[in-house]
């Protein structure tokens, strides 16, 4: 039976709301700790290495959560499994600032990571699926753009919340988006390509669809630890060590820099995965690394507030608007019967492959004299070059139907 235009609609526009909500509040809870890490520190008497390595274990295990819930996700449907996830990295969040010991916190921010790994697969598959061919590039980069936004919001609660709140209050408040569920239980339906998944007759096994799709897994997880160091190895350290510890910005020039930039993650978000509609995918993600690549020096050398705040707008236009075209991409790539598994799975075995960076880069600044713009120019500008790289080599499957089975 014929489903009318506007029921379609309201589907497709409730699908991404709620994706793009989720990974909004997602990146909101994991960005409250980078922005605490030095009261964190404080707070338990370990120094300030010890807390980031918690950032490691967050990134570490969220590959574990996007298996596990990915695989339900396929079986029991994306809706369901969305709301579980969402629930669990709330409750985990919250329960952040009630850690009694340094010890307690790590084992929290652990069980954090394995939630936070199930939201990205399901509801970009979830939208991905919900919405007509001709919304894909431009969706994409809103969903991914729910990151940097995420992190704005982050940004402000550090800006006005920490001093009020305290670090432990800024948890607190990472509990709110558990109340998402009500409005993905009541407004958004399941997507109709795990309807049909879900009827055909005879399911492929999973196991088969990883063999024969061997090469597509490991150019998957490849390239999605060269766009994890990409994100991370330009954020992470970026406000709290460069321009806090090296530069001695103050707390209100972090937060105004840390806002302008992710100003610019959402624009150059939007803009490329619009962008990736029309002249391709990868096209879209090599012109958004030469964006990057341009605003490299000045954004890592840089040395007042006004060169800083506009390389830096600037390089998060080019590095999440790489990041715009991800969702779409890799769900294109992925076999239909594992859509639910493929992204998330592949997006965060990579993000395994990148969870040291932050160590990483603090262990070259240190060898460097504490220069953290160096530790940050060396691996913002390798990771840009080779994801340009992979793109020049790689597949691509633009506008390929999400109903359609996989060929086995």
């Amino acid at each position: 039976m014929a489903v009318s235009s506007a029921v379609e609609t309201r589907r497709a526009r409730n699908a991404v709301a709620a994706a793009f909500m989720g990974w909004t509040l997602d990146a909101f809870d994991f960005f409250i700790l980078i922005l605490t890490l030095d009261n964190v520190s404080k707070a338990f008497g370990v120094s300030i290495d010890s807390v980031a390595f918690s950032i490691t274990l967050t990134l570490a295990t969220r590959a574990v959560g996007a298996f596990i819930f990915g695989r339900l996700a396929d079986i029991y449907g994306r809706k369901p499994v969305l709301m579980l996830v969402i629930l669990l990295y709330s409750f985990f969040e919250a329960l952040t600032g009630f850690a009694w010991s340094f010890t307690a916190f790590m084992v929290i921010r652990t069980l954090f990571g394995i939630a936070m790994g199930g939201e990205w697969g399901i509801g970009s598959s979830l939208a991905m699926e919900s919405i007509p061919e001709r919304w894909r590039g431009w969706v994409s980069g809103l969903l991914q753009a729910g990151y940097p936004f995420g992190f704005f919001l982050a940004t402000l609660l550090f800006d006005f919340g920490l001093g009020p709140l305290g670090w432990r209050g800024m948890f607190f408040v990472g509990a709110l988006p558990a109340l998402l569920v009500f409005f993905i239980a009541a407004q958004v339906e399941e997507s109709p390509a795990y309807a049909a998944m879900k009827h055909r007759p005879n399911r492929v096994p999973i196991s088969t669809v990883l063999r024969k799709n061997a090469k597509l897994v490991v150019y998957g997880v490849v390239m999605m630890a060269a766009f994890n160091f990409f994100s991370h190895g330009t954020q992470d350290i970026y406000v709290k060590l460069f321009l806090g510890k090296q530069l001695h910005f103050a707390h209100g020039e972090m937060a105004n820099v840390a806002l302008i930039f992710n100003a610019g993650a959402i624009v150059g978000g939007i803009l490329f995965g619009l962008l990736s509609q029309k002249i391709g995918r990868r096209y879209a993600i090599i012109g958004a690394c030469i964006v990057s690549l341009l605003a490299l020096w000045p954004w890592s050398h840089g040395t007042s507030f006004a060169t800083i705040a506009v390389a830096a707008f600037f390089m998060q236009v080019g590095v999440q608007g790489a990041w715009g075209v991800v969702p779409v991409h890799l769900n294109e790539l992925s076999p239909s019967e594992i859509r639910g598994t493929f992204p998330g799975f592949v997006y965060q075995l990579g993000n395994f492959v990148a969870s040291f960076n932050a160590p990483l880069q603090v262990s070259l600044a240190m060898g460097h004299g504490g220069d953290y713009g160096y530790a940050l120019a060396l691996v913002g500008g390798v990771v840009a070059i080779i994801l340009m790289v992979l793109m020049i080599f790689g597949p691509e499957a633009r506008n390929v139907s999400m109903e359609q089975a996989t060929q086995i």
